[in-house]
C-alpha cells in the first residue's frame, strides 16, 4: 500500500522511536524521527510514542515543548496518535506508586494501576471496538494486539451531549475493563504497541495513516 503522508514520531526521549518508524513505513508513509517543532507542526500525522513511567514521559514530553505541540496541532485539526504511555499522558493526570504526576490534559480520567492479580499486562489481548471504529475497521473482533502495561484508564468520563460528537472508546480486559484505545476527532490512541502487533498492528497503523 502506498502513501503521500508525511508522519513525524515525537522524540523526546521514551518510546520504541525505531521499531515505531519501521512499522508506519511499512504504510508506505514518509516517516521523520524528530523533535523539531516546525517539522513535527506541519506533518500530516504526529505520533507520540511512550514506554516506563507516566511522570517520566511527561518531563520529557514537556521538555522539547511537545504539550503545546499537540494542543497545536489538534486546535488545526492536525491528526495526533498517542501510542502507549504516549496515549496515558493524554489525560489530566498519572499515579504511580503513590506518586501524582500531571497530564497533557486533553481528556479527563486517571491512568492508575490496573486491579488485576498477574502485572504488567503483557502479551496479546483482544479488545471491543465499536461498530463504527475506523481504527479497528477490517479487523475481526478475535484479532488480538500486543499489550505491555501495569497502569491504565479504568474509566472513561468524557461524554458529549453534542450529536456525532461521541469519542469512539475502545476496551479490553485484564482483572478489569480499561481503555484500550480512543478516537475523538483529529485524536487517536492506542494502549497497545501496534509496533509490536505485527499484521494486526500494521492494519491499525494503515487505517489512521489513510484518514491523513
Amino acid at each position: 500500500m502506498t502513501s503521500s503522508a508525511s508522519v513525524v514520531i515525537l522524540d523526546y526521549g521514551s518510546g520504541n522511536l525505531r521499531s515505531a518508524e519501521r512499522a508506519l513505513r511499512r504504510t508506505g508513509a514518509a516517516v521523520d524521527v524528530t523533535s523539531d517543532p516546525r517539522v513535527a507542526l506541519e506533518a500530516d500525522g504526529l505520533v507520540v510514542p511512550g514506554v516506563g513511567a507516566f511522570a517520566a514521559c511527561m518531563e520529557g514530553l514537556l521538555s522539547v515543548g511537545g504539550d503545546r505541540l499537540i494542543g497545536k496541532r489538534l486546535a488545526g485539526g492536525r491528526p495526533v496518535l498517542g501510542i502507549c504511555v504516549g496515549m496515558q499522558i493524554l489525560f489530566e493526570r498519572g499515579v504511580e506508586h503513590d506518586v501524582e504526576a500531571r497530564g497533557v490534559g486533553e481528556w479527563p480520567g486517571t491512568v492508575d494501576r490496573l486491579d488485576a492479580e498477574v502485572l504488567p499486562h503483557m502479551g496479546w489481548n483482544t479488545v471491543a471496538a465499536p461498530e463504527d471504529s475506523q481504527l479497528f475497521a477490517g479487523l475481526d473482533a478475535d484479532t488480538r494486539f500486543y499489550f505491555v502495561h501495569s497502569y491504565a484508564v479504568r474509566r472513561w468520563e468524557l461524554e458529549s451531549e453534542l450529536p456525532g460528537a461521541q469519542p469512539k472508546v475502545t476496551t479490553a480486559h485484564h482483572g478489569e475493563e480499561f481503555v484500550a484505545a480512543v478516537e475523538n476527532g483529529p485524536l487517536w490512541a492506542t494502549q497497545f504497541h501496534p509496533e509490536k502487533s505485527g499484521d494486526a498492528g500494521a492494519h491499525i497503523l494503515r487505517n489512521w495513516v489513510q484518514t491523513l
